[in-house]
């Protein structure tokens, strides 16, 4: 389980959600159909298994159309859901619960199908100490709530934005001329309380990073499980190891047992379908 986030930071997401979905004139369906006054209670329920997440902000959608629905969450966002599960019971106008139904779905369909592949993707390094981080390669805008769902699944997160920390990349040290140039700039320049990380491609490159210094981290890219394991001999615990690129399910629990200390993985967030979620009066 992980610590909600304040409903003041989500709100402006979910508003502007349910701006998009009721248009200029509002649900013309339901105001058509229904009769005013119609109540109903309707049930948000699992048609698949998985790892929930998404229930705050659907709550949130169903406040934020009408305050006075009776929203009861019975399982919590990262709780191991299945098939048939009741998620959420909402009671109250049938206009409103119709209204936010959208929104509320496509938040928590799109969010639990990120938890349920990151559980599915840290089960497969059970019994090791290599932690799944998600990465940037989130959709837009989505960014807060879909590394939310990544802790939701038992796993973590890599930096939110390019203000975190430092991340030296390839183009990086094209720009700044090598290795050893591009740390000895953020030794020269980088504010102490940010941390340091870099990527090399290489063995040889991973032996400048070891002999300059300036790095807390090293970024193994797309290398393969032989070169993972003696990258892990090399560096002698003396800093952290991730491992990225061509990160694959049934790849996860070989390059763990190499003991590099991340695997990172943009399919988390870039590559998740939606979890199958629907709701009925």
């Amino acid at each position: 389980m992980t610590t909600a986030l304040p409903d003041l930071i989500l709100e402006p997401l979910v508003r502007a959600a349910l701006m998009e979905d009721l248009g200029t004139y509002g649900d013309v369906t339901t105001r058509s159909v229904i009769p005013e006054g119609t109540t109903y209670t309707a049930r948000l329920r699992a048609r698949a298994e998985g790892v929930v997440s998404g229930m705050q902000i659907a709550r949130l959608a169903f406040h934020l159309v009408d305050p006075t629905l009776e929203v009861r969450t019975l399982k919590e966002d990262g709780s191991k859901i299945a098939k048939g599960d009741t998620l959420m019971e909402i009671e109250g106008s049938a206009a409103a619960i119709l209204s936010a139904e959208r929104v509320a779905l496509n938040f928590a369909g799109r969010l639990s199908a990120i938890a349920t592949l990151t559980a599915a993707c840290v089960a497969e390094t059970k019994g090791t100490e290599t932690r799944i981080t998600c990465t940037r390669k989130t959709t837009p805008g989505l960014r807060m709530v879909e590394k939310q769902a990544v802790l939701h699944g038992g796993g973590f997160n890599h930096r939110f934005s390019l203000s975190d920390a430092i991340l030296i990349k390839d183009n990086h040290i094209a720009a700044a001329g090598g290795i050893r140039p591009v740390l000895q700039a953020v030794k020269a320049n980088a504010s102490h309380m940010i941390r340091v990380e870099i990527e090399v491609d290489t063995l040889a490159q991973l032996q400048e990073v070891l002999d300059e210094g300036g790095a807390d981290v090293v970024l193994l890219d797309n290398m393969d499980t032989p070169t993972l394991t003696q990258a892990v001999e090399m560096a002698q615990g003396r800093i952290v190891l991730e491992a990225s690129g061509n990160m694959t399910l049934p790849r996860l629990a070989e390059v763990a047992a190499t003991g590099v200390h991340y695997i990172s993985m943009g399919a988390l967030t870039h590559s998740a379908t939606t979890l199958d979620l629907g709701l009925d009066f």
